[in-house]
């Protein structure tokens, strides 16, 4: 699907940033990191997931019941941003930039605690 094509449809998902109690929203703060370029690329590809959900490989990864990873390549390596999708909603979980082959436990940790605070404020 072309850019073109992509921005006359309707998205299938609405995509939101997860929010924690205080407020801050972890994975704009952490695309707010990255150089320009890198950003541009994750916010594409999120928005390919928003149009064309569901997606597979190369570009969506399952990770387990309930959580997927965009997959975005960038300057400094392949940038993941974890998310999980509810009743048409896209919230982003957690974003880092993957340098090991298999996705860290303390990056899935923290993907699986904010998941447990979506679905316990839902």
């Amino acid at each position: 699907m072309t850019a073109a094509e992509r921005e006359s449809r309707e998205p299938i998902l609405r995509v939101v940033f997860f929010r924690s109690e205080a407020g801050g929203e972890p994975v704009r703060e952490w695309l707010l990191g990255l150089r320009r370029e890198d950003r541009k690329a994750v916010g594409s590809d999120i928005k390919t997931a928003q149009y064309g959900w569901p997606l597979g490989m190369p570009l969506i990864c399952k990770l387990e019941p309930g959580l997927w990873e965009v997959r975005s390549h960038i300057g400094g390596g392949i940038a993941r941003v974890i998310f999980t999708v509810d009743d048409g909603v896209m919230v982003l979980l957690h974003g880092f930039v993957k340098k090991s082959a298999k996705t860290p436990a303390t990056d899935l940790k923290t993907a699986r605690q904010r998941l447990s605070r979506v679905r316990g404020a839902t």
